[in-house]
């Protein structure tokens, strides 16, 4: 097949174009959304265009490289990344920039049955993985875990003589956690709890997300087994067991040992738990489910690991202290005469196999080039290798080419690239290995077994592994790409999805407050109208993701599942009105098809009602003497809002100044308002439900600022900002106290408050512009908290050091937070504010 370059333009006018496409394609330039991800999430320090970052990640990339090479291999780089083979989100984010965060998207922590140090298995006990996590958090590194070994609620616990309170007790401390930790980069936390369907507090598990705001920097799943499949389709009853011994009060109620040694702490019809399962999947899209056995059974390391968890968005089954290291191609640019237009439209799929063999060694210079949050990573890493190799924009390929997504050829299509990705990744790792070596825990035989995925590659690709091995374990994942696809690929669909919508809104507040609008096109879209079609007359291949059934969504998984050997992220869209029974039907479908899980999303009232705005309430009628009194008005400011509402909000620009040991400090922040009803009727009252640093605010404290910004979004929205605030404001760092804000003593004098950190102050200078808000509308619920009276902005002065003469070290001051209470006289005394503490 005759080689060609991409159909689509560049995502930036500054991004070179590759040679004259097939059929004199018209250049798309490049649309604000695309421009505007760019800016806020990717480029670095003096970069500013994708141009700059490509030559950054390229340079990085090559670094590893022998000496003599590492030239060669730049050039190679930067051309596969303007081709479309570009990195996941961190990759492009933090390769090359010098920041200490790590470039892999996400991890497997193991957590254990005991609180420290390590439990019987080796697992590290709870609050070791918690500080585990925190550091990969902290890095830039999202995080799943898998609960189970935890034993359950009610369980004894020997050394203490006390009973345990279970994982969900535990969960909701590793959320809070997430819910506070800095974060390096611009991304939220992100975290995947598992508990296996055996467990005996797995009923709680499946139902806490009901409770509003449990949990909400969690994604969760259950574990489930073929046993449990069968129990379902037979009706047979299910153990929920755990080694741990029950407590006395739970022998008593019947707990028994089984002959293998566990604990039966309970006995249920095993459709009676899968009902609770599909009833929480279908009013609050969670759980989700994983297919243990189909994991193990195709993993190609099944000979040396044991698989219990996936990252958080679930294409990445991995091992304790397993990682994804990503890098997606963006399958629209391999479309020759798109619409057929010039020819025949139809996939180079000798470019794509070209490119997709770069990334593998891209790729596998990662687990190179980045920063490892623990030792235990980097060892995982190393010993396997991992990677994965993706793909984005399918839907929109398939639009090109004149597919519809749902149809029996489109899924041909789709199956085709996948093979082709496949073994073009396979075949550069055993290339690579010859080069450079196979995977230390590379065994050929065991590699190969029976039912492995390897052992379902061509012939010729198992003859060649076992010659030569191979460099990398694993090589292909399908990951969600919503940034890297709305920044580097023109709003092309999503990853393996079809496109949501072709066309969208969207309406932004500017730094300056003023208000900017402007239309997000999708790319298959935006290329049909450039060509002069009349995009109001969509021929049949745009069929969009609300427009198929579930099952056409769980088919095209099936379709593309056996060429993947890591998973698929992927959500089925379900209709509203879709039937109960028969969705229930989705996730046996999906077992009986082998994929190895399922998330699905259904809209509906429990969903969907915390994005509307109520109107007033009509004038109460007298009720019959005889009604019930009625249930007490919810809280506006506590209750749940899903997502943000779409159209502009009313919003606020803040400056806030603040002295580190570093000097003078200044950002701006923005928070947004919506407006909700009193429960009373009296008229609103204004909920923040949005905060953000505009761009274009450079330095070191940039990233976590983003980071901790889109944490307080959730926050708010999940109603449970407060304590977010509160949270924020115990945040310590050991780079020494912040100035930010004065305190007015009894007397009358200002003296400047400190904070334990930059987290600390700028979440009490938040406090202080949610209470300015709510002061000046005379909405006195707007915040609970305590706080002094506002003040003006301060002038600019020169920096303030954490000490010098008059101000000695010393303990925390509970008035004014310097870090300068001492001794003196008998009584704690501040050398800052001049409080006196404790004498005696």
């Amino acid at each position: 097949m005759t080689s060609a370059t991409p159909t689509s333009s560049a995502p930036t006018a500054s991004i070179s174009s590759p040679a004259p496409r097939a059929g004199a394609l018209p250049d798309l330039p490049p649309q604000p959304i695309s421009l505007d991800v760019l800016r806020e999430k990717y480029l670095k320090g003096d970069e500013r265009n994708a141009d700059d970052l490509f030559d950054r990640l390229a340079r990085a990339l090559a670094s590893v490289e022998a000496p003599e090479r590492r030239a060669e291999f730049e050039a190679l780089f930067r051309r596969n990344l303007a081709a479309g083979g570009i990195g996941a989100g961190r990759i492009m984010s933090a390769a090359g920039s010098g920041i200490s965060a790590t470039l892999i998207n996400c991890f497997v922590q193991p957590v254990g049955d005991c609180i420290q140090g390590m439990d019987d298995a080796g697992y590290p006990g709870i609050y070791e993985a918690l500080r585990e996590a925190a550091e990969t958090m902290r890095r830039g590194g999202g995080v799943g875990y898998d609960f189970s070994r935890i034993r359950p609620k009610g369980a004894r616990v020997k050394g203490t003589a006390s009973t345990a309170s279970g994982p969900c007790s535990y969960i909701n401390v590793f959320d809070q956690s997430c819910a506070t930790v800095e974060s390096a980069g611009a991304r939220r936390g992100a975290q995947m709890g598992v508990l296996r369907i055996d467990h005996p507090d797995v009923l709680e598990f499946i139902t806490a997300k009901r409770t509003p705001g449990r949990w909400n920097n969690f994604n969760v799943s259950v574990g489930v087994s073929d046993a449990f499949i069968e129990a379902v389709l037979h009706d047979r009853p299910w153990d929920l067991v755990h080694p741990a011994t029950p407590g006395a009060d739970q022998v008593a109620a019947g707990a028994q040992q089984r002959a293998d040694g566990l604990w039966v702490y309970r006995q249920l019809p095993a459709r009676t738990l899968w009902d609770t399962i599909m009833r929480s999947a279908y009013d609050f899209a969670e759980p989700g489910i994983l297919f243990l056995d189909q994991i193990a059974r195709d993993n190609n390391l099944r000979y040396c690991e044991s698989i219990e968890a996936t990252n958080p968005c679930g294409e990445q089954p991995l091992p304790p202290y397993g990682c994804c290291d990503l890098g997606p191609v963006i399958l629209p640019r391999f479309v020759l005469h798109p619409f057929d237009h010039g020819g025949t439209a139809r996939f180079d799929f000798e470019r794509f196999a070209d490119c997709v063999a770069v990334q593998v060694r891209a790729l596998d210079n990662v687990l190179e080039l980045t920063h490892w949050p623990l030792p235990q990573q980097q060892r995982e890493a190393q010993a396997k290798r991992r990677i994965g190799v993706g793909f984005t924009g399918l839907g929109d390929t398939l639009v090109l080419l004149g597919l519809r997504y749902d149809s029996a050829a489109g899924r041909e299509m789709a199956r085709e690239i996948a093979a082709c990705m496949r073994d073009a990744a396979y075949r550069a790792s055993v290339e690579l290995a010859r080069e450079k070596g196979a995977f230390p825990l590379f065994d050929a035989e065991r590699y190969l077994e029976a039912g492995s995925f390897a052992s379902r590659l061509p012939a010729d690709i198992q003859a060649s592994i076992r010659a030569h091995g191979i460099r990398n374990s694993h090589l292909l994942s399908i990951a969600p790409t919503g940034t890297v696809s709305l920044a580097f690929a023109d709003n092309a669909s999503n990853g393996i999805e079809p496109a949501f919508s072709w066309t969208y809104l969207r309406k932004k507040r500017e730094a300056d407050g003023s208000r900017s609008e402007y239309e997000v096109q999708d790319h298959a879209w935006r290329l049909y109208r450039a060509l002069g079609h009349d995009t109001r007359q969509l021929p049949d291949c745009f069929v969009n993701a609300l427009e198929m059934s579930a099952h056409d969504h769980i088919a095209m998984m099936e379709a593309v599942q056996p060429f993947v050997d890591t998973a698929i992220s992927k959500t089925v869209n379900v209709a509203a009105d879709y039937p109960y029974a028969d969705f229930k039907d989705l996730y046996l479908h999906a077992w009986r098809a082998g994929l190895k899980g399922l998330a699905t999303y259904r809209p509906n009232a429990i969903l969907g009602s915390v994005l509307e705005t109520l109107p007033e309430s009509p004038a109460a009628t007298p009720a019959p003497a005889a009604a019930p009194a009625p249930a007490a008005p919810a809280d506006p400011m506590r209750s749940v809002i899903e997502s943000r509402p779409k159209g502009a909000l009313d919003a606020v620009a803040e400056k806030i100044e603040y002295w580190t040991h570093e000097g003078h400090k200044r950002l701006y922040l923005i928070v947004s308002f919506l407006p909700l009803p009193r429960p009373d009727g009296s008229g609103h009252v204004d909920r923040a439900i949005e905060f953000f640093m505009p761009v274009g605010q450079y330095g070191e404290s940039q990233q976590w600022i983003t980071a901790s910004m889109r944490l307080l979004s959730l926050a708010a929205r999940g109603g449970f900002l407060e304590r977010a605030l509160s949270d924020m404001r115990k945040v310590a760092w050991d780079r020494g106290p912040v100035r930010h804000g004065h305190k007015i003593k009894e007397d009358g004098t200002q003296v400047p408050l400190w904070h334990d950190s930059e987290v600390a102050a700028i979440a009490y200078a938040i406090q202080n512009i949610l209470e300015l808000r709510a002061r000046r509308n005379l909405n006195a619920d707007q915040l609970s908290l305590a706080l002094p009276e506002p003040e003006a902005d301060p002038e600019p002065e020169p920096a303030a050091a954490p000490s010098g003469p008059g101000l000695m070290a010393g303990k925390k001051c509970p008035e004014c937070g310097a870090h300068a209470m001492i001794r003196r006289d008998g009584c704690d005394y501040c050398t800052a504010c001049g409080h006196v503490g404790v004498c005696g």
